[in-house]
Parts: C-alpha cells; structure tokens; sequence
C-alpha cells in the first residue's frame, strides 16, 4: 500500500501525515508513506485544495485535515 500526503508541507499537511502514522500504527498496517509537495504533482492527481490524502493512487481526502479516526475508517474499506 502506498500513501500519499499531498501538500506543501504546511502544519495541516504534517498534522494529516502524524494522523495516517498514527492510524496504521493502530490498525497494525505497514504502508509506504510519501509526502507530494510538488505542484504539478498534486494538480496531476485532480487535487486543487491541500492537505489532501492518496491511498493507493486513489485520492480519498481534499481539503481538509482527517482525524485518526477518520484515517482508520478509510484504511479499513
């Protein structure tokens, strides 16, 4: 699995990548974790607001920082 914050490293980014940490660590999962501070990087995934979250290329979160709670829920499905 891989796990793509996507942001320009800002406090809400590095918030959102403590929370992903914290959420795989909970569920017990391994996942490589990539930080994406390029623009055209996070254009070319459709991505206009930051911080935004990737799972598997899949962008599941924009805009917004997601508790651990929140990360959990969408590692789980």
């Amino acid at each position: 699995m891989i796990i793509k914050i996507l942001g320009s490293g800002c406090k809400k980014c590095s918030t959102l990548t403590e929370n992903t940490e914290q959420a795989l660590a909970s569920l017990g999962l391994t996942a490589e974790v990539v930080k994406v501070t390029d623009f055209a990087q996070i254009a070319a995934h459709g991505v206009m607001s930051t911080p935004a979250l990737a799972i598997d290329d899949k962008v599941v979160s924009v805009g917004k920082v997601l508790t651990v709670a929140e990360v959990e829920k969408m590692l789980k499905s």
